[in-house]
């Protein structure tokens, strides 16, 4: 992120954040007045309502006591419920429905003592009916109120209902007797637009703004259809009544849920929110606006100091960062003034080092291979100056069988020395006996000690290389074979093989074991290291420069060793048909 980009996102954030604070504070508290007012109000509408519901019961009672007085003086509704007679048969059946009219209920039934209901003013037809649960269950409800479901020649309907009982002669009568509940007096109860009464009961439901509803199940209302009576923007509270379930014939649960709708509230709520949206996205603007240009101010020479920074290379210190600022940015550019004169002397000095180090890494090389060839034709002398000391005769013969040895160790030096004059040991590949190389590094180290060299070599082992490089790399490993014996007595053995390589291509394996001291598990991690040795006088680069030259020829090279038991190092070079 660039430092324009983070200048932009700080200063944004220090704009947008206390506003959209600010904006989400005042639309919760907002909020939270508004609904706690709305629930006070939804609160209030319940408390009225049951007080409604209470002088609505207390009126059906009034009547109640008006229909039992007057049902107790007429002789004609004696005569006809007590005395069965015929004559006034008619008079009983329309009794109920004169009495409900007068009275002003919209369900007026009389029954005997067994249940059979004598007069019905709702439903003229219902004589002979019987119906006994209805006023024990009325009897039973806490306040002797409850809605009940009345039946009528259209269709049933809802109403608020209590009973009374007279008694006349030697029968006891009850009166069963209600108001309708329907859209309009749920309407009359939720007084304002914006506040809606719904009624949910076992098997439909009803509310001040709908018609009655009814589900061809009976459906105990609980939580969930009471909260699917409402809008889900809503404030709801719930009024419990009993309701007598008549196809059942038992007492449940009827509620009426007063639901405050949140229209204004949310249309408030989304005025806020746009008027908010829009001071975000002005504010938003400026602060763009505001941030470009000051980033332009602050980032230019920022800007104009890095592409500087950028160009300084090692081959390339010569750029000038001289400012006359007085700032951070001109302190900054001075600074990198000074680092850049460092790194120009600093340079000259790392060119030094490195022509001293390449140099002395060079004479640490030739050294070490001059010497491993200086070592067989420092054998031979030595083994001519014993004959010639002990046996002077035998001196023509032993040089003349010597003599191929110290050719062969002169023609290597000299090879060695070609190579170096070109700074740079470039080898020069050809199909090379590995075999052969083998038997000459043998036969040049072969008397030197008391050391025993075992040859198992192959039929064929040609490999596509520098015969130079294979040589300095069997000479190092025999003679650090050879060192690892420690003058004791024990052999060192050389064998060569053809092992498969990838793609079935065979590959060319040497390997030079030893009976020596072994090795470590931490040595053999670091035998390939350069300057790592464990002898007293070594140089630590010989088996640096056996794996270097291994790899130049494109193969591969790894230890195994245990300690007190010897060490074993194979070598996998490509064979000459595969190159």
């Amino acid at each position: 992120m660039t430092f324009r980009t983070r200048l932009l996102v700080t200063f944004l954030l220090a704009v947008l954040l206390p506003l959209i604070a600010l904006a989400l504070f005042v639309r919760d508290e907002m909020t939270d007045r508004l609904t706690a007012q709305y629930e006070r109000r939804v609160e209030s509408l319940v408390a009225v309502i049951e007080e409604d519901l209470a002088q609505e019961s207390e009126a059906i009672s009034t009547s109640l006591a008006v229909i039992r007085k007057a049902v107790v003086d007429d002789n004609r509704f004696r005569r006809a419920a007590v005395d069965r007679a015929q004559e006034e048969r008619r008079y009983l059946l329309d009794y109920a429905g004169n009495a409900m009219q007068l009275t002003g209920l919209s369900m007026l039934q009389i029954q005997d003592e067994a249940g059979r209901i004598i007069s019905s003013g709702h439903f003229r037809n219902e004589y002979d009916r019987m119906e006994p649960e209805l006023p024990t269950l009325l009897a039973s409800t806490p306040e002797g109120i409850a809605l009940v479901q009345a039946r009528a020649p259209d269709a049933p309907f809802l109403a608020l209902a209590r009973a009374d009982s007279f008694q006349m002669g030697n029968k006891r009568f009850t009166i069963v007797a209600g108001l309708r509940v329907e859209r309009r007096f749920l309407a009359r109860l939720a007084r304002e637009a914006e506040l809606t009464v719904a009624l949910v009961y076992p098997g439909g439901m009803l509310t001040s703004g709908m018609d009655r509803s009814e589900s061809g199940d009976d459906v105990q209302p609980g939580v969930e259809t009471l909260r699917d009576a409402a809008p889900a923007s809503a404030i709801a509270r719930e009024l419990s009544v009993p309701f007598i379930d008549s196809k059942r014939g038992e007492l449940a649960l009827a509620q009426f849920r007063v639901t405050h709708r949140l229209t204004e509230l949310e249309a408030l709520r989304g005025s806020i929110d746009r008027w908010f949206l829009v001071a975000v996205a002005a504010a938003g603007i400026l602060a763009v606006m505001l941030v470009g240009w000051l980033a332009s101010r602050i980032s230019r020479p920022l800007v104009e100091l890095a592409d500087k920074t950028s160009r300084i290379d090692l081959d390339r210190l010569d750029i000038d960062f001289e400012t006359r600022r007085k700032d951070e940015i001109g302190s900054l550019s001075r600074l990198l003034g000074a680092m850049t004169e460092r790194l120009r002397a600093s340079a000259v000095r790392i060119k030094d080092a490195e022509r001293r180090a390449t140099l002395g890494e060079l004479a640490r090389q030739v050294n070490h291979d001059i010497k491993n060839g200086l070592t067989p034709i420092r054998n031979v002398f030595r083994h001519l100056i014993e004959l010639a000391r002990s046996n002077p005769k035998q001196l023509p013969d032993v040089f003349e069988e010597r003599q191929s040895t110290l050719d062969s160790s002169i023609s290597y030096l000299e090879d060695l020395a070609s190579n170096y004059a070109r700074l740079y040991p470039r080898s020069e590949n050809r199909p090379c006996d590995v075999n052969d190389v083998v038997q000459r590094v043998a036969t040049d180290l072969r008397g030197s000690s008391q050391v025993d060299l075992l040859m198992n070599l192959s039929n064929k082992a040609v490999v596509l290389g520098d015969p130079v490089s294979l040589r300095r790399v069997l000479e190092n490993l025999v003679n650090n074979a050879i060192d690892s014996l420690e003058s004791r007595p024990g052999n060192v053995a050389i064998s060569t093989e053809l092992v498969a390589g990838e793609a079935d291509r065979p590959r060319v394996r040497i390997t030079v074991a030893d009976t020596g001291i072994g090795m470590s598990a931490d040595q053999q991690a670091k035998v390939f290291d350069d300057f790592y040795t464990t002898k007293d006088n070594g140089s630590g680069l010989g088996l640096s420069i056996v794996r270097r030259l291994v790899m130049d020829l494109d193969g591969s090279i790894h230890v195994e060793s245990e300690e007190g038991k010897g060490s074993r190092f194979i070598i996998d070079l490509p064979g000459a048909g595969t190159a």
